[in-house]
C-alpha cells in the first residue's frame, strides 16, 4: 500500500498511527533495558531472591485489565454512534487507571512495611529495581490518564462519531500497550524470582 496515497485526512492519520508505534518501541527498548539490567544484576551477591511481591501489585493486574475491557466497550459504542454511553465507559476507564496508581502506592507502602525502602540502610537492590520499574511504568500510565482527559472531553464536544474517531483509536491503542506491558512486567517479576 502507497502511504503517499488517500485524502489529506487519511494520510494525517496514518502519520499519526506511524508516530504512536515509533513511541511504543522506545517505551519497549526502555523497558527491555530496566528488565535486562535486572536480570545481569541477579549476580550481586546482596540479590534477593526470597522477596514476595506486594498484594496490591497483584490487584493492579486486575485493574488494569478491567480496564482494557471498559476501553474497548467504550470504542464499541462510539462505532455504534452512541457518544454518551462511550463517555460513560471512557470515565469508567480513567477511574480504574486512577485506581491502578493508588494500587502502585499502596504496593510501594507494603514493600516498606516488609523492610525494604527505596534507598537508605533499609534498601536493597533487587527491590529498588522494583520501585524504578514500577514507577517509570506508572509514568507512563499518568500519560495515558492525560490522553483519556483530552478524549473525554472531545467526546462530551461531540467531536467523536462512527466516522471519525482516530482520537479515541490511538488513546485506546496507547492504553492498551500501557495495560499489556504492565501485566507482562508484573509476570516478569513474579517468575523470575523461580528462575535465578
Amino acid at each position: 500500500m502507497d502511504l503517499t496515497q488517500g485524502t489529506q485526512q487519511e494520510k494525517e492519520a496514518r502519520s499519526k498511527k506511524m508516530m504512536l508505534w515509533f513511541g511504543i518501541g522506545s517505551l519497549i527498548m526502555t523497558f527491555a533495558g530496566l528488565t535486562s539490567a535486572f536480570i545481569v544484576s541477579r549476580k550481586r551477591e546482596d540479590w534477593l531472591t526470597n522477596f514476595e511481591l506486594p498484594q496490591a501489585f497483584t490487584i493492579s493486574v486486575a485493574v488494569i485489565i478491567a480496564s482494557s475491557l471498559t476501553m474497548i466497550m467504550a470504542k464499541r459504542a462510539m462505532k455504534q454512534n452512541n457518544s454518551s454511553q462511550a463517555s460513560i465507559w471512557l470515565l469508567l476507564t480513567l477511574g480504574l487507571g486512577i485506581y491502578f496508581i493508588v494500587n502502585q502506592f499502596e504496593g510501594f507502602s507494603q514493600f516498606v512495611a516488609q523492610g525494604y525502602n527505596f534507598t537508605g540502610p533499609t534498601s536493597n537492590v533487587t527491590i529498588s529495581f522494583i520501585y524504578v520499574i514500577a514507577v517509570v511504568h506508572i509514568l507512563h500510565v499518568a500519560a495515558g490518564l492525560i490522553s483519556l482527559i483530552v478524549v473525554i472531553i472531545n467526546n462530551l464536544n461531540k467531536k467523536y462519531t462512527s466516522d471519525n474517531m482516530l482520537g479515541l483509536e490511538l488513546a485506546a491503542q496507547f492504553w492498551h500497550f500501557v495495560d499489556i506491558l504492565w501485566v507482562a512486567l508484573f509476570l516478569f517479576l513474579y517468575f523470575f524470582r523461580y528462575i535465578i
